[in-house]
């Protein structure tokens, strides 16, 4: 199954160089019908450009400041001088919600556009 999401641009360009490898996002309702080995089509939201993923793995948590404390900050989308803080996900996402749902961190690998069509042809042979 293929997924939808938008990002800024950001950590869609880290995503991109390989070194964002988790997404950080609520568990809500849309979340929960990611599953391992499905891909997610990430949108740019500046440029349109696109990134076609496929998820490794489904990393669920009560909270962004567990979910932070099981990954290196790179990997989760800060730069080596940067701070990485839970609360900066509050940002996005209300505490409540974020209480109600609890939050994922999916881990992601990019995949290759052209392999994906050459795929799709061959499906279709």
């Amino acid at each position: 199954m293929i997924h939808n999401m938008k990002l800024q641009n950001d950590p869609f360009m880290m995503i991109d160089n390989g070194s964002k490898t988790i997404e950080l996002r609520l568990y809500d309702e849309k979340r929960q019908k990611i599953k391992k080995d499905d891909l997610i089509k990430f949108t740019n939201i500046d440029t349109n450009q696109t990134i076609l993923t496929k998820v490794i793995n489904m990393h669920v948590f009560t909270d962004f400041k567990k979910l932070y404390k099981a990954f290196d900050k790179i990997s989760l989308g800060y730069k080596k001088d940067e701070k990485a803080n839970p609360l900066d996900m509050e940002k996005y996402y209300n505490p409540l919600d974020i209480e109600k749902y609890g939050v994922i961190g999916i881990e992601i690998e990019k995949v290759d556009n052209e392999l994906l069509q050459n795929k799709k042809m061959v499906k279709k042979l």
